[in-house]
């Protein structure tokens, strides 16, 4: 079976969690506090980064980008980027811009903020990086809404790594309850058809110790 090594509250891990079931895929879990830097972990991984995957063979694949590429190769149908090259191109933009913008604006601005720095022992948040973040989850949160008011799916009809991108950044920060969804009703409404999907339900199980979710985290209905 898969192994695929992790950090629950990690969007790369999630990302690749959520795919490999919407492949059907069967793996385990093991979790990894990369930031330990332990050298057994940056044997298999020597950029340190999160998440590994260990084929059945026990061989590694790190970066999430080859192991979502490695699984789009040699994984079951469906593609998660369709099969026309304009919309694999749109899916594929969609998907940076979480990876990458939102990360960049979002993520790091809350989650290494309020998570990041206590479970490491670097003090205590920066409040104006997280002022930042929530301001900026606004925006994006806008731009979701705009998607999903012209499109199925993020990227067109169909669910797609965009969605999956989307959904792994935002349930990090959902569990944070920073996300002001009675605002945001067409990301709501979004997001609230990708978490009930089979593939995002065991993120909603997920709990750091000393810092549970809001309620309404695994509330399918919020």
């Amino acid at each position: 079976m898969l192994l695929l090594i992790h950090f629950p509250l990690d969007p790369a891990s999630r990302k690749v969690r959520i795919l490999l079931k919407e492949k059907g895929l069967a793996f385990d879990l093991r979790e990894e506090r990369s930031w330990e830097r332990r050298e057994e972990f940056l044997a298999l991984s020597p950029a340190g980064d999160l998440p590994v995957l260990l084929e059945t063979d026990g061989k590694p694949i790190a970066d999430v980008g080859a192991i979502v590429e490695y699984l789009e190769e040699t994984g079951s149908t469906p593609s998660l980027y369709g099969s026309e090259p304009r919309a694999r191109a749109e899916v594929r933009r969609l998907a940076a811009w979480f990876d990458r913008k939102f990360q960049r604006e979002v993520t790091t601005n809350l989650l290494d903020e309020k998570i990041g720095r206590r479970i490491m022992g670097k003090g205590t948040p920066d409040s104006s990086a997280i002022r930042a973040g929530i301001l900026n989850l606004k925006t994006h949160l806008d731009y979701i809404a705009w998607l999903a008011d012209r499109r199925n799916w993020l990227a067109g009809d169909n669910f797609s790594m965009a969605d999956i991108s989307a959904a792994a950044q935002l349930s990090c920060i959902d569990y944070l309850g920073d996300v002001p969804w009675d605002d945001h009703t067409g990301a709501r409404d979004w997001y609230q058809r990708v978490k009930s999907r089979p593939s995002l339900r065991p993120l909603l199980g997920d709990r750091l110790p000393g810092a549970p979710p809001p309620k309404h985290y695994a509330d399918l209905d919020f």
